[in-house]
């Protein structure tokens, strides 16, 4: 191999090692996130709340819209993200209503 490919490679490998412990911190941090919601669901089920609350929804969306442009990372993909989350967390809140 030449010095650039050997180089090259070098440079993706640490790409690549930078990339799995990102998906590791964004796995327990949603395993963190998840905890919390799922005592938010426990709690509403005991006072009867409904399982979703569209207004705080709107809200964390806009929230992580904003977020997401000063990450400099899409915020249609942010909002997507947080949507498919939030209606992850509303099946569970539901079961807790059963």
């Amino acid at each position: 191999m030449t010095d650039a490919v050997t180089r090259a490679a070098e440079v993706l490998k640490d790409h690549r090692d930078s990339i799995d412990r990102l998906d590791a911190i964004l796995v327990y941090t949603l395993g963190e996130r998840f905890k919390h919601t799922q005592a938010v669901g426990k709690l509403k089920a005991e006072h009867d709340l409904p399982p979703s609350d569209p207004n705080r929804e709107a809200k964390q969306i806009a929230r992580l819209e904003d977020l997401a442009k000063r990450a400099d990372l899409d915020p249609e993909f942010a909002k997507k993200f947080l949507n498919f989350v939030i209606a992850e967390v509303i099946q569970h809140h539901k079961k807790h209503q059963s």
